[in-house]
């Protein structure tokens, strides 16, 4: 891969097996997210296609051809480079909201309960309801598709607490009320159909890898939606693509990490670290930016191979231990003193180590990130909305659809008063409607559903 540092010794410093994951870590206003677009570059240029979150508009540049100018420029004029040659890759929008890219949507089946519940901030008891719900519709092949098929599956599961107590235990009328007023303030963007597919993120044109932006200026205010949608997207790549070994396939950023973590329970954070370490086989390379190393779990930071580390300020006795274990987390280099470095490096610079081509981490070095070829900001409103028209996956996710589904299904039973068990009511209601169930999510509905290490549903 084209080299994204230059130490002072002349080393070029590039991103060695993609799928062993990284970190890109430093205070505000250190360089991150230029650091984050040069490599983002880089494997695009190799072919392989990349997912990053976009929290504050900036990383939209992507889409244009840069200019030297400014500090840029000087840089470039210290690194004593080649000529500066403009270029941006091939850039495809996202948005959850379907404003400022290609909507991003999946369906409430495909999230699976242990993120619903995380996302929905729900207690143990209502999670545990939440679980029923899923089990219940996985069980019978009911599409759970947006929010108001939901709430129809927890209405008749609160009309049916008597049967089914035998097999599911008492139901708590209070959590089935609470999380039904919990989706009363959902916004119903996100859930529904057509649900995005793991094809759509994996395009190369010209050779080049295309970079997904999920626009993420509004969905961080909302830090658990927010951590939930990216972590049900690397769920359903590690569910659906098939095992390649080292062979890179996708780079996936997760921008201000941090937030995956905070206050999640712990069966959450080993499924994380379970999917981290397992989705490896798969060709993805998981690279979190976040402002110190100790944000990450050790179980998760353990994994990240490829390290670049801007500067740390030492403020405060928090502050020092940050610095002290951002420094730990390297491979010693006998000649650099890492802790020092880490509270003296410039906007730009950054500590560096990558595995090589055997596979171990290189000794930390001192680098200076090279300016991408792509433009540093955002692009204008007129630019952005000329890329989106163009698409080619606008087509496929522009108009929203409203398929027959629980809500449906369960609003007919309700009308032809039905009077069946309650666990096997889908029988009852007729070929032709467990036909439309298969049709509408897909022939791995309509019968048990298995679902994957997060929850979601396996396609294997």
């Amino acid at each position: 891969m084209e080299p994204f540092g230059i130490t002072p010794n002349n080393h070029m410093l590039s991103i060695g097996y993609v799928n062993r994951h990284g970190l890109i870590a430093g205070a505000t206003g250190t360089g991150k997210t230029v650091t984050l677009q040069k490599i983002a570059e880089g494997f695009s240029r190799q072919g392989i296609p990349v997912f990053i979150t976009d929290i504050k508009g900036d990383l939209s540049g992507l889409a244009k051809s840069g200019a030297l100018q400014g500090k840029l420029k000087e840089r470039w004029e210290v690194l004593r480079l080649e000529e500066f040659t403009p270029h941006a890759p091939p850039i495809e929008f996202w948005d959850v909201y379907g404003t400022t890219g290609v909507p991003f949507r999946t369906t409430i089946s495909e999230f699976g309960p242990l993120l619903l519940s995380r996302f929905l901030n729900l207690n143990e008891t209502q999670s545990a309801v939440i679980s029923v719900a899923f089990k219940i519709a996985d069980k019978e092949g009911l599409p759970i598709l947006d929010l108001k098929d939901l709430k129809a599956l927890l209405s008749w599961i609160s009309e049916n607490q008597k049967d089914l107590k035998e097999e599911f235990g008492a139901l708590s009328p209070q959590s089935i009320s609470a999380i039904a007023r919990s989706l009363m303030t959902m916004d119903e963007g996100f859930f529904g159909e057509p649900a995005v597919t793991i094809d759509s993120f994996l395009k190369v044109k010209n050779g080049e890898g295309v970079v997904n932006i999920l626009d993420a200026t509004k969905l961080h205010l909302q830090p658990q939606t927010y951590a939930m949608t990216l972590l049900w997207l690397l769920s359903e790549l590690y569910e659906t693509l098939p095992e390649v070994g080292d062979t890179p396939k996708m780079a996936f950023f997760f921008d201000e990490a941090h937030l995956l973590f905070n206050d999640a329970p712990k069966i959450l954070v080993d499924r994380i670290e379970q999917v981290i370490r397992l989705i490896r086989s798969k060709g993805v390379g998981v690279y979190f930016v976040t402002q110190s190393p100790s944000d990450i779990p050790e179980t998760v930071l353990a994994q990240l191979g490829n390290r670049v580390q801007h500067a740390l300020r030492a403020f405060t006795p928090k502050d020092q231990k940050a610095v002290k274990v951002a420094a730990q987390t390297f491979r010693q280099n006998p000649d650099l003193d890492t802790e020092k470095a880490i509270t003296e490096l410039g906007i730009g610079e950054a500590l560096v180590s990558v595995l090589d081509k055997s596979g171990a981490p290189t000794p930390v070095e001192r680098a200076l990130i090279i300016p991408p070829h792509s433009q540093v900001g955002p692009i204008t409103e007129v630019e952005r909305r000329s890329i989106l028209a163009a698409s080619t996956e606008l087509p496929k996710y522009k108009e929203l659809i409203d398929r027959e589904s629980a809500h449906e299904l369960l609003a007919k039973r309700a009308d032809s008063k039905l009077t069946t068990s309650s666990i096997g009511f889908i029988g009852s209601i007729g070929k032709s409607v467990v036909n439309t169930i298969v049709r509408t999510i897909g022939s791995r509905i309509g019968r048990e559903i298995v679902r994957g290490v997060l929850g979601s549903i396996s396609k294997r």
